[in-house]
């Protein structure tokens, strides 16, 4: 009781600094929100293409859930021995120093998290505008664009305008997002309940995949389960976060990997998995011969799943800068907050911003290609981080500490992800990849390591802070 008391003064004390606003209920949206995407209704055919037959596929998006527990889990360990916000920056910086702490950062604040944005609002865009134009593949690129455009400021005002709403916002459409796939899980039910097991029969009969196909399918369906990092981003946002992150982290992760396997099983009840492979959207395919009056239940869970995932996204997004900021690797500016909302705002109105210019382009096949190669390098150093900890400081507090077998496991898991496709078939975004990483160090050297400031900077960051309205956090003391 103490313990509520004290979070509830603090919401409330008046102070200029992130409040702990985000209780279980919360937190649990937050991972599942963000997670439960397009994918699960657009194309689980990746993984089945790759898997070669039914039985293969389904134990590969039963591989990601367990592996995404795994990291999942090394991410509670970590985030309960280091309870600060910004996901990998502050575990990288206690771990291996500034220098891969400020790669990360500049590396998911400039291109990972705005270019996972840019995603969201044009899936977004395309699926609320093609019962305007017939079908998807009908929209036109502008109108695609501009409405994308829109999503993108809609969400960063609510991240700048409450962090109570945005969380509230969040857990309305997760649990759209499960009513709906409680619908497609139960029309698949009533499917095998009527006999029609047929393509659940000789289910391991095909080609088995090699180490390329492996490696690709776990990439797509990785893609659908990425976000079970998502908590430690705003751990310093946690009501008693001690018991919620691992609470709700392992509560999300069970949720999300039931939903989805049951979804893409009730899929395969209706669908072959020849014409799940040529479905465009396995989720409208499912619905138009499933739901009958009810079909315009997927378009409409397909843009309320996105919009929900881009409100977490951007959420989580601006805690990154935030804490690189208040560490002195960006421009100060981003680690204030505004002086009555008490939310970030400079950081989430830069991952806004660059997101909006990433809506120009038209293809992003190469940046979702680095998205997960340069996410899966990340996570691999921070789940090494574990491995270190566990030596250098074998005594530290551990509110939760994993078996050692599963950083060891996830560790292996991420260099299969990340050499595999480089090694059977290397190409050029890889590469562009690496550099693009290791450009931060050109910002790095003169701003952070030898601190170099000119007037210019403090007076663009003067203006900045009186035309945005924010502040220096109080302290904590």
């Amino acid at each position: 009781m103490q313990s509520a008391g004290k979070e509830k003064e603090e919401v409330s004390d008046g102070s200029v600094k992130l409040h702990r606003q985000v209780g279980f209920v919360g937190a649990v949206s937050l991972i599942v929100g963000t997670i439960i995407g397009s994918g699960i209704f657009i194309s689980p055919k990746g993984v089945f293409r790759n898997a070669g037959s039914v039985g293969t596929g389904l134990l590969m998006w039963f591989a990601c859930g367990v592996l995404s527990t795994f990291g999942a889990l090394c991410y509670t360990e970590l985030g309960t021995m280091i309870p600060k916000s910004g996901g990998e920056f502050p575990i990288l910086l206690e771990s291996f120093g500034p220098i891969p702490a400020y790669l990360f950062a500049w590396t998911a604040t400039v291109i990972l998290k705005p270019s996972s944005l840019t995603l969201l609002a044009l899936t977004f865009a395309k699926y609320a505008l093609a019962p305007v134009y017939g079908d998807c593949d009908n929209v036109p690129g502008m109108a695609t664009k501009l409405v994308g455009a829109v999503v993108i400021l809609t969400v960063v005002f609510v991240n700048c305008y409450s962090v109570k709403l945005s969380t509230r916002i969040v857990t309305f459409f997760g649990i759209g997002k499960i009513i709906s796939l409680v619908i497609v899980i139960i029309g698949g039910i009533v499917f095998l309940a009527k006999g029609h097991t047929e393509h659940f029969e000789d289910a391991f009969s095909g080609p088995p995949p090699g180490v390329r196909e492996i490696s690709l399918g776990l990439y797509q369906g990785l893609w659908a389960f990425d976000g079970w990092n998502q908590l430690n981003y705003v751990v310093e946002e946690l009501k008693n976060p001690y018991k919620t992150l691992p609470r709700a982290i392992i509560t999300s992760m069970a949720i999300v990997t039931g939903l989805y396997l049951l979804t893409n099983v009730a899929y395969l009840s209706v669908m072959s998995l020849e014409e799940l492979l040529i479905s465009p959207a396995v989720g409208a395919t499912f619905g138009d011969r499933v739901l009958g009056v009810m079909v315009w239940v997927i378009p409409v869970s397909v843009t309320c799943s996105v919009f929900g995932t881009c409100l977490g996204s951007c959420f989580t997004a601006g805690r990154i800068s935030y804490v690189a900021a208040r560490e002195g690797h960006f421009n100060q500016v981003l680690s204030m907050i505004h002086v009555k909302k008490c939310t970030p705002a400079p950081s989430v109105i830069l991952n806004g911003c660059i997101a909006l210019l990433m809506i120009i382009p038209n293809d992003f096949d190469s940046l979702i290609n680095y998205y997960s190669f340069a996410n899966w390098a990340f996570y691999f150093l921070a789940a090494m981080a574990l491995l270190y900890f566990r030596y250098e400081r074998p005594n530290a507090h551990r509110p939760v500490k994993v078996p050692i077998v599963v950083p060891i496991i996830f560790c292996l898991a991420c260099l299969y992800l990340i050499l595999a496709p480089i090694i059977d078939e290397p190409q050029i975004q890889y590469l562009l990849a690496v550099c693009t990483v290791f450009f931060g160090l050109v910002f790095y050297i003169p701003f952070v390591h030898f601190k170099l400031r000119s007037e210019t900077i403090r007076s663009l960051n003067r203006f900045m802070q009186k035309l945005m309205m924010v502040t220096t956090p109080d302290s904590d003391s």
